[in-house]
């Protein structure tokens, strides 16, 4: 029997958020006047908020337990970061919502979780250098196989029910590329993998995806194709780049994040993270 992206999903994200709970308490009390760089040092770990459900970037291997389960190309950015810092790195798996509203608010140190930048986020939270970029960030529409060929254009879209992440680029890039109110229906959810199976069952039409990661969960999965020649979304150079989130005001640590993604870029490390872990999300999709 195959494993799927969709047992990712299925994880119970409560139990998770209500462990984070009690991980982020020490934020709430941090001393008066001591920067957020400053109490991870002291503490001697970062946490790092992140939603596990979008491979190569960032899930989940089933086989290991504890930290070590989470892995991918964003993981390892956090362990470069915490390696940085001289600090261990604690990861805080959550709903993407919740990821963008916990570190908002300063809960915790860090968002790592295919953050694009948006004008709402710049505003809320501190953001760093782009780190990965969309030539190999594809973004398209997922489909059941059987209707790829109804599907020439975006026009084709047009009376049917799509859905992508709430809060997520997703979101934004169809908003941009056509008025909604042409479309039967457009729907949310709080994990891309739960959009997926809403296709495969029948419940939408399409589903709005990087195209990397829908053709992981199509391959793992089956009955389904992403269609990238004939729907695609343009990202803006606005919103191109992947980043790295950090509470507001918190310049201190966005500095030693962009001091890492430079010393990356110059090796193309993150780039062979993300070809390495999209190999390895591949095959936990195989028997």
């Amino acid at each position: 029997m195959k494993k799927s992206f969709v047992k990712f999903a299925a994880l119970t994200l409560a139990a998770a958020a209500c462990t984070a709970a009690f991980s982020g308490c020490g934020n709430s009390a941090a001393a008066a006047g001591k920067s957020r760089l400053e109490q991870i040092k002291e503490r001697g770990y970062i946490e790092v908020a992140t939603e596990p459900y979008f491979a190569p970037n960032e899930f989940i291997d089933s086989s290991k337990e504890g930290d070590d389960k989470y892995v991918g190309s964003d993981i390892e950015l956090a362990k470069a970061i915490a390696d940085e810092i001289g600090v261990s790195v604690k990861i805080i798996p959550l709903e993407f919502s919740a990821v963008l509203a916990s570190v908002t608010e300063g809960k915790y140190d860090l968002a790592i979780s295919a953050l694009a930048w948006t004008p709402n986020r710049a505003e809320n939270m501190e953001m760093s250098k782009g780190y990965h970029y969309s030539d190999t960030s594809l973004y398209t529409v997922l489909v059941r196989e059987e209707d790829k060929d109804n599907y020439k254009s975006l026009d084709d879209l047009k009376g049917k029910k799509v859905v992508c992440q709430s809060g997520s680029l997703q979101e934004q890039l169809i908003k941009d590329a056509m008025d909604i109110k042409e479309l039967n229906e457009l729907l949310y959810v709080s994990a891309t993998t739960d959009g997926y199976l809403m296709v495969s069952e029948g419940k939408a039409d399409a589903c709005v995806c990087a195209a990397t990661n829908g053709d992981l969960y199509a391959a793992a999965n089956g009955g389904l194709t992403t269609i990238p020649d004939a729907i695609n979304f343009p990202v803006s150079s606005e919103y191109d780049g992947t980043r790295v989130g950090a509470p507001k005001g918190e310049t201190e640590l966005i500095d030693v994040v962009n001091t890492v993604i430079d010393q990356l870029s110059e090796t193309d490390q993150y780039n062979k993270w993300y070809e390495e872990y999209s190999e390895y999300a591949e095959k936990l999709g195989l028997e």
